[in-house]
């Protein structure tokens, strides 16, 4: 007779540890040093190309963490660069997708109006082994297409820090 309520005690104990263990988790995090390898090499990718940008890198809520803007990038390049890794960061897609998605008439048109929302190719996650890290953005190039390509560099020197 007493077996039972004891049992339901133990099932509920074992329930309540569950329970706590799913009330909080680990994420993993760009050091800011794999940050600013990132950062340079998008950066010396476009320099290559004879373009002058900026390069914003973020985590992945979309708090920048690294910036680096060229000699002769145009002063807008700075903003647009973090706005396009923080629209990538945040949507969790990539900022070339999403100008696709958003033109006039389009049922995602409305996200154009979001503070910080860009929709311009250049902007890119940064993930490594199914695990979400933040994103890079960069702005100058001749072009979203452009961009998209130096941050894609960006991310390639990388990859070996961030697979798992």
């Amino acid at each position: 007779m007493y077996r039972t309520p004891l049992a339901i005690v133990a099932l509920l104990g074992l329930t309540g540890a569950v329970i706590a263990q799913e009330g909080v988790f680990q994420t993993k995090s760009l050091t800011p040093e794999t940050a600013l390898v990132a950062a340079k090499a998008a950066l010396e990718s476009c320099r290559k190309q004879g373009y002058q940008v900026a390069v914003a890198v973020v985590d992945r809520a979309g708090v920048t963490q690294v910036v680096l803007r060229d000699r002769f990038a145009g002063t807008h390049t700075l903003d647009v660069a973090a706005n396009k890794a923080w629209t990538a960061a945040s949507f969790r897609t990539s900022t070339m997708a999403l100008a696709a998605d958003t033109q006039p008439g389009k049922p995602m048109s409305g996200l154009r109006n979001l503070p910080r929302f860009l929709a311009a190719g250049g902007g890119l996650v940064i993930e490594g082994g199914g695990t979400v890290f933040g994103a890079i953005g960069v702005s100058g190039g001749p072009g979203g297409d452009a961009d998209e390509a130096c941050a894609q560099a960006g991310i390639k020197a990388i990859l070996d820090a961030i697979e798992f």
